[in-house]
Order: structure tokens, then C-alpha cells, then sequence
């Protein structure tokens, strides 16, 4: 399992409302690193201290606290997830209302 880690508080308190999981307190933290894996539709993730893993490094990390479902966390933590397929399909079905021929002879 390839680890991941993200430093921007931002993204980590997005992920901490989305996933609502009362054992994180962000506020116990000087610089949180979320440290994050995704591997068959769940992400596993803990939450580092800089400082720490800085120390270790993100490559001797073997294991993680916590575990949720990939649909209950943010866009950014999939990279298979194109964006512009929701834009694709809308334009389908705008080609097919446009060809729509009303017959108003009767």
C-alpha cells in the first residue's frame, strides 16, 4: 500500500467534516499532516504531526487508524475520478432535445 500525505490544512479539514469521525480533533495538532491510502474503494488514513513524520518519512509508514468508504470522502483523494464526465453526459442530452422535430401540421 502506497501512502500519501497532505499538509494543506484546508484539504484536511474538508476531509475531517466529510468523513465525521469524532476521534480527530484537529485542535490537539501544532502542523496535522494527513497521511492517506486508497487501495480497493477505501482510504485509510491517520493524521501525523509534521514534525514527526518529517523525522520518519512517509515511506515508513505501514499502517493507519482509521478506515472509511471512498464515496464519503473528497474528489481530490481520487485520481481516477474524471472530472469532466458529468459535463460530457449533459451535452448528450442537450443534442438530443435540439434534434426534437414537432410535427405542428395537424
Amino acid at each position: 500500500m502506497v501512502f500519501n500525505q497532505e499538509k494543506e490544512i484546508k484539504k484536511i479539514k474538508e476531509f475531517v467534516n466529510l468523513v465525521e469521525n469524532p476521534k480527530i480533533e484537529l485542535r490537539h495538532y501544532k502542523d496535522p499532516v494527513l497521511v492517506w491510502a486508497l487501495q480497493d474503494g477505501t482510504v485509510y488514513y491517520t493524521i501525523w504531526e509534521n514534525e514527526t513524520l518529517s523525522r520518519f518519512g512517509l515511506k515508513n509508514v505501514d499502517g493507519w487508524d482509521y478506515e472509511e468508504d471512498l464515496l464519503f470522502c473528497p474528489d481530490w483523494m481520487n485520481p481516477e475520478e474524471d472530472e469532466d464526465d458529468d459535463l460530457d453526459d449533459d451535452d448528450d442530452d442537450l443534442d438530443v432535445i435540439c434534434d426534437l422535430k414537432i410535427d405542428t401540421s395537424k
